[in-house]
């Protein structure tokens, strides 16, 4: 486009050119692309897309402005946003932070629109997700390319120190407990946990302890919790070894869960394996079939690696509950995607713990996997 003033670059050298929006800047960082409607803002201040320059499928991104209670964190984790038509809608009803465009202003974050995102999300479809970069028209290709190339990949790259306190929260419940009960205390082992999944557990009676990731295992048993969780977060799981010792440590003692990275690393810790897929699940469209009940719901996705199924298979063909032997006895498929047949969660059947890859507290996303909560607590609450 003749009248381009910015330009997104990839490390293979594909070159999207668009308008600048956003802050007078550049940003480097792995290139994904989420599938969700809504949600722009959710997106860019979850911890899970630190390093990461978001490209937007929706075509019209800012309708509805920016507000306190849509933000996931306590600031913006990814480093860009990519767009076909951005809007600024400071007037938007609920927009009680400004204009979308402004805020990405005011944060010193660069935004491309009027950019191909549907042929630039075909190529990243075809080739993976990649390093890449937004730059304004005035960097030259030979300058952009070295920044790209100064980035760290995503492959064995460890950002919960980035995004984890450093400091232990404690939080208290929002709500009363289930079934009637006392709410449990659940210590997180926090590697970027997103505001929804904490709020969703406080909601249901429970006391939330969020532990810097480096937190050792005889630090958190030596506390009152009546149950440890792993929550999201960016980065390569293989990277965490230091989490999944910790985790080795507390499983079997009390009950362990994991959702998303906490997930997968729940599952190192019993000893499966992770691996990268090519471009990653991100979006509140993705089907996932619960094997327990036959119940296929939508969910919400954000992530880049997943668990190789039994025998180190990539996917899982069958829509049963197929078993694992771990380090920890028998685990149990529960969840699989229905898109491309990965694992999208497990229960361990001789210690008390489980897993989804999945976001169940609709931050954004469909309301259709909020039942998990209660099945957490009212697990933990039994034990």
């Amino acid at each position: 486009m003749n009248d381009a003033t910015a330009y997104v670059l990839l490390e293979d050298g594909e070159r999207f050119d668009g308008i600048a929006c956003g802050a007078d800047a550049h940003a480097v960082g792995e290139v994904v692309f989420t599938t969700g409607m809504t949600g722009y803002q959710e997106a860019m201040t979850d911890p899970s897309f630190a390093g990461q320059l978001i490209t937007f499928t929706t075509a019209h991104v800012g309708n509805y402005g920016v507000s306190g209670e849509a933000m996931e964190s306590s600031g913006i984790h990814a480093r860009a946003a990519i767009m076909r038509a951005a809007t600024n809608r400071s007037d938007a009803p609920g927009a009680d932070l400004g204009g979308w465009l402004d805020w990405l202003r005011e944060h010193g974050i660069p935004g491309i629109t009027d950019l191909d995102t549907r042929a630039l999300v075909r190529h990243i479809r075809d080739a993976g997700a990649m390093r890449g970069g937004v730059f304004p028209a005035r960097i030259a290709e030979d300058e952009a390319r070295a920044l790209i190339a100064a980035e760290p990949s995503m492959d064995g790259r460890d950002l919960a120190r980035e995004v984890t306190p450093s400091e232990l929260i404690r939080l208290e419940p929002l709500g009363p407990g289930v079934a009637g009960s006392d709410g449990p205390t659940i210590a997180m082992i926090d590697t970027g946990v997103k505001t929804s999944i904490v709020r969703n557990l406080r909601l249901r009676g429970a006391t939330v302890e969020l532990h810097p990731c480096t937190t050792s295992a005889a630090d958190l048993l030596a506390g009152d919790a009546d149950a440890f969780f792993m929550a999201n977060g960016p980065g390569d799981p293989a990277a965490l070894g230091y989490v999944v010792e910790t985790l080795r440590a507390l499983v079997g003692k009390k009950p362990v869960y994991g959702i998303c990275l906490g997930h997968q690393l729940l599952c190192r810790a019993v000893g499966l394996e992770t691996y990268k897929l090519p471009f990653g699940h991100r979006g509140s469209n993705h089907p996932v079939k619960d094997l327990e009940t036959g119940r296929v719901e939508i969910t919400s996705q954000n992530h880049g690696f997943a668990v190789l199924g039994p025998g180190g298979a990539k996917t899982v063909d069958a829509d049963e509950p197929v078993r694992w032997e771990t380090d920890f006895g028998a685990a149990e498929l529960t969840h699989v995607n229905l898109y491309d047949r990965t694992v999208e969660g497990l229960t361990l059947r001789d210690v008390q713990g489980a897993t989804v890859q999945y976001h169940p507290e609709a931050g954004p996303g469909p309301h259709d996997s909020l039942y998990l909560f209660d099945r957490f607590i009212k697990e933990i609450v039994a034990a």
